[in-house]
């Protein structure tokens, strides 16, 4: 680490103001904000409370937590590459993990590559610090793609999602939606063949790699969801091992929103560590759930209100992207509103809009319009309810 800061500290004197390579001081600096917790403090004249947990380790906390998710989804990928082949049984283990991290990577690099190229670009030219926010949206976004999405679908959306999600609102910190889910959007309302408007597992076209030879795998196979097969069917019921698969993540689904036991890990690292609300988490699944036993009673659906909670993007989603604290309420009693009305619309969507049974990602965006008027209100409320009793 002492080499590190010392590279850092021979560097810098190069991309201050008048150094020679003055143009990549925003990228220096990002770096190095990456590496060390800043020496700076703030310059206003209010007093300040300083810890060791700035923005970029609270990203830092949530990517580690979003990695358990991630590394099944690449070996789902493999699983049901292998699953469609006819050669599960001769894969290995490894073989199908490595098949899905081959597949998985580059969609990784190309979101880090066009959202944080985008990010230093506009930092330079404002004079600012490189924002930390894409570092988690960076990784969410490749997992909540189909793997067989053109790159270039990807960069598009990536880019789309930065610039008018994040910098047209003034940066991380200062946007209203959750720019993981704008990118989602804008791929689904874009190119609905390419994300197939019902959540499938996407099957490439590649090689399997097993116990010692290769088998090659159909050249593009699509899979209906359990929610897909499902609003098909008019929301029948699922047997126990669908929920069973579900639950581990052995299921055709997006990368990284398959596993209910990987969410889970992560669920607790974010919990453990106080990054993430347990009243915004909580919320989004009593929601879900209460909605889905209210219309099953109704007999508007068939679906157990349990399996809502465990199929599609909806662990995911009331996990990593309910949370996020830059678009969802801060009030505390805010809180426990916008997470049972985002599981009360997700699940309303599901069940009567078969035409598009996922309904997360809608549910999350249209609580981030609100979220900052449910806040308003609850703040008004404890205003009014201070001034009565201090007139009392």
């Amino acid at each position: 680490m002492k080499a590190l800061r010392k590279l850092f500290d021979n560097i810098k004197p190069y991309v201050e103001e008048g150094g020679k390579f003055h143009a990549f001081r925003s990228l220096v600096d990002g770096f190095e904000t990456f590496a060390f917790v800043p020496n700076q403090t703030s310059r206003v004249g209010s007093v300040n409370i300083h810890d060791a947990i700035d923005s970029k380790r609270i990203m830092s906390f949530v990517v580690i937590a979003l990695i358990p998710a991630l590394l099944f989804g690449m070996y789902n990928v493999g699983y049901q590459n292998a699953l469609a082949a006819g050669t599960l049984e001769s894969s290995s283990f490894w073989g199908m993990f490595w098949y899905g991290f081959l597949a998985v990577l580059p969609k990784i690099l190309v979101s880090y590559i066009v959202g944080l190229g985008i990010e230093f670009v506009v930092a330079q030219w404002k004079n600012e610090e490189i924002q930390e926010g894409y570092l988690v949206s960076g990784i969410i976004i490749p997992m909540i793609v189909p793997v067989t999405l053109p790159l270039w679908m990807l960069a598009l959306a990536v880019a789309f999602s930065v610039i008018f999600a994040k910098e047209i609102f003034g940066g991380t910190g200062m946007n209203i939606f959750n720019p993981a889910l704008i990118a989602r959007a804008f791929l689904f309302f874009s190119y609905p063949a390419a994300m197939t408007g019902d959540n499938s597992v996407w099957v490439s076209q590649s090689t399997i790699f097993g116990t010692g030879y290769d088998v090659v795998a159909p050249d593009a196979l699509s899979g209906a969801t359990p929610l897909g097969q499902a609003a098909r069917d008019g929301f029948a019921g699922f047997d126990s091992s669908t929920i069973h698969d579900a639950i581990i993540g052995l299921i055709p689904g997006s990368i990284g929103e398959t596993s209910i036991i990987a969410i889970a890990i992560g669920a607790v690292i974010l919990l453990w560590t106080g990054i993430a609300s347990w009243k915004t988490m909580l919320s989004v699944f009593v929601g879900g759930a209460a909605t889905g036993y209210l219309l099953q009673l109704l007999g508007l659906t068939e679906i157990q209100w349990y399996e809502h909670l465990v199929l599609g993007g909806f662990a995911f989603g009331a996990v990593f992207m309910a949370t996020d604290p830059v678009t969802s309420c801060r009030t505390e009693c805010g809180k426990y509103i916008y997470g049972l009305l985002i599981g009360f619309v997700a699940v309303l969507v599901r069940v009567l809009n078969p035409g598009y049974p996922e309904g997360m990602m809608l549910a999350i965006l249209l609580m981030n319009l609100f979220a900052s008027l449910i806040d308003y209100c609850f703040v008004q409320r404890n205003i009014s309810m201070r001034a009565k009793r201090a007139t009392k």
